[in-house]
C-alpha cells in the first residue's frame, strides 16, 4: 500500500526508517503473550516487527482504506483490527475483554494534531494500562516531563505526571518519515503509578490546574480568584504571588483536596 496518500485530517506521517524502527521495539521489549494494542497503525511499520514477536496484536485505526489495506494483509487472528477513533475508544472496555485478570500495553505513532486530547482520554485508562510507548512531537514530549519551573511545565506535564512516570527515551528525526513532519518527533515512555497523594475529587483537579495555567504569565492569586482564599494559600504554604509553573503537581493536588473538603 506504498501509493496511500496521507491524509492531513488524520495527522498522518508514516515512519519508515528502519533504524528507528529497530529501536523503538528495543525500548518496547515485546513479549509473546503480551496484551499489546497498537493505536495508529499506519502503513505498519512497528506492526509487523511486533508480530514477530506476539502470539497477537490489537490495533485501533480511524482510516478506513488502512483498515481493509491491514485487514488483507494480516491474519485476522494475529491482527485484530477495531475500526475506531482513538479519541472515544473505550480502552477499558478493550483491557477487560483481551486482560481481563491483567494491564493492556499500549504503542503508536500518535497523530501529532490531536495527541493532547489523546493523552488526556488515555490516562482515564490508568489503572488498566501497563505502559505505553509513543511517537509524539518533541515539543509536546519535553511538556510532558517537565519539572516545576521551566516554561514547558504546563497543564499537560501536570494533569500526566498524577497518573505516570514518564520518561523521553528517543529523539527521532523528520526524515525518518513520509512525508517528514515539519517538527521534530521523540520516543516517551509513560509507566502509571499511583500518586502519593490521591486527589479526592479528579474532575476539581483538573479543573482547578486549567484554570490555573488559563494566563501563565498572572500570579496564582489571579487566576484562581473568586476559587482559593488568600487564607487558603496561607494555610497550605503555597506563595499566591508566584505563578502557576511554580507548583508541583503535588501542590495542586493539595490545593485541589482542601478545595473538595
Amino acid at each position: 500500500m506504498t501509493s496511500h496518500t496521507p491524509r492531513k485530517r488524520f495527522g498522518q506521517n508514516f515512519l519508515q526508517d528502519q533504524g528507528v524502527i529497530n529501536d523503538i521495539i528495543s525500548c518496547i521489549g515485546p513479549m509473546p503473550a503480551d496484551a499489546m494494542v497498537e493505536i495508529g497503525p499506519g502503513l505498519a511499520a512497528l506492526t509487523q516487527p511486533l508480530l514477530d514477536k506476539l502470539q497477537v496484536l490489537h490495533a485501533v485505526e480511524i482510516d478506513r482504506d488502512i483498515v481493509s489495506h491491514l485487514g488483507k494483509r494480516f491474519a485476522a487472528d494475529k491482527l485484530v483490527i477495531h475500526s475506531a477513533d482513538a479519541l472515544s475508544y473505550d480502552f477499558g472496555a478493550l483491557a477487560d475483554q483481551i486482560a481481563p485478570e491483567g494491564q493492556i500495553r499500549l504503542v503508536g505513532n500518535l497523530p501529532y494534531n490531536i495527541s493532547t486530547p489523546l493523552l488526556f482520554h488515555l490516562a482515564s485508562f490508568a489503572p488498566r494500562i501497563l505502559d505505553c510507548h509513543f511517537m509524539l512531537q518533541n515539543e509536546v514530549v519535553l511538556r510532558m516531563v517537565a519539572e516545576p519551573g521551566c516554561a514547558d511545565y504546563g497543564r499537560l506535564s501536570v494533569m500526566l505526571q498524577y497518573h505516570f512516570h514518564m520518561e523521553k527515551l528517543l529523539d527521532v528525526p523528520p526524515e525518518a518519515f513520509h512525508p517528514p513532519p515539519k517538527v521534530d518527533s521523540a520516543i516517551v515512555r509513560m509507566i502509571p503509578r499511583p500518586f502519593p497523594v490521591q486527589a479526592r475529587d479528579l474532575p476539581a483537579l483538573e479543573a482547578l490546574v486549567a484554570r490555573a495555567f488559563g494566563q501563565r504569565r498572572k500570579t496564582l492569586r489571579n487566576n484562581l480568584k473568586g476559587v482559593v482564599s488568600d487564607a487558603l494559600f496561607e494555610s497550605l504554604a503555597i506563595d499566591s504571588t508566584a505563578r502557576p509553573e511554580n507548583l508541583s503537581t503535588h501542590d495542586y493536588v493539595k490545593l485541589a483536596n482542601a478545595l473538595s473538603a
